[in-house]
């Protein structure tokens, strides 16, 4: 079966662009496009895609909003991947803290959009640790810290194992990559990673990592 895309943004060139570069791949179909955030549930409720490239600015609902929504409405919701022109924003920010699974900038190769629409579809995270790392410095500390963040951390008790791959997540290692590390199988390495998951109540690695950055348990800087 293909992987299925909506694509949501504001700029018809910008869809047009991304569907050509999509259905050039043999599995991947666009499967349907909307001009603003407001108009994602209905159709992700009804063509029921496996990813959504959500534009970050759209003039009435957001894809922060649009994100949140779709997140908390919809039963078994697609993945979400948020489509920007600068990577070092607040907006993808907080798309990212509302449940996006990665962003993705608008001028990246062809080859980086049909890696990264297959790598979320999948159920991977689209991790750029430099600039999550950036953005975590300069926004995820605009409150004077984020005691939600470090309850989070405090209550999920990781192990000293797990401390240790939250650590190897944050700076955007794969499976594979944190198992050479730690000497270990990758299956072991995936046990360890959802019982990071779950124990921070993050849907994803995105999530796990911010929370790492936010609760003060790494350093963004």
């Amino acid at each position: 079966m293909p992987v299925t895309v909506l694509l949501v943004d504001d700029e018809p060139l910008v869809r047009a662009g991304l569907r050509a570069v999509l259905e050039a791949q043999p599995d991947i179909e666009v499967v349907g496009e909307a001009a603003d955030g407001a108009a994602v549930i209905p159709l992700v409720r009804q063509l029921r895609p496996d990813v959504v490239a959500m534009d970050v600015r759209m003039p009435l609902m957001d894809g922060i909003e649009a994100t949140r929504a779709v997140l908390r409405s919809v039963a078994d919701p697609p993945r979400i991947v948020v489509v920007t022109t600068f990577e070092n924003d607040e907006y993808v920010y907080d798309a990212l803290r509302a449940g996006a699974a990665g962003f993705l900038l608008k001028r990246a190769r062809p080859a980086e959009i049909v890696h990264a629409v297959r790598l979320v579809a999948a159920g991977e995270s689209l991790l750029f640790p430099a600039s999550v790392r950036r953005m975590a410095a300069e926004y995820g500390d605009r409150d004077g810290g984020n005691p939600t963040a470090r309850d989070t951390l405090e209550r999920a008790r990781l192990t000293e194992r797990e401390a240790e791959v939250l650590r190897l997540m944050t700076r955007g290692l794969s499976n594979a990559e944190i198992a050479g590390r730690l000497v270990v199988g990758t299956e072991t390495v995936k046990s360890h990673v959802s019982a990071v998951l779950a124990k921070l109540g993050a849907r994803d690695r995105t999530q796990a990592v911010i929370t790492a950055y936010e609760s003060g348990f790494v350093a963004p800087g």
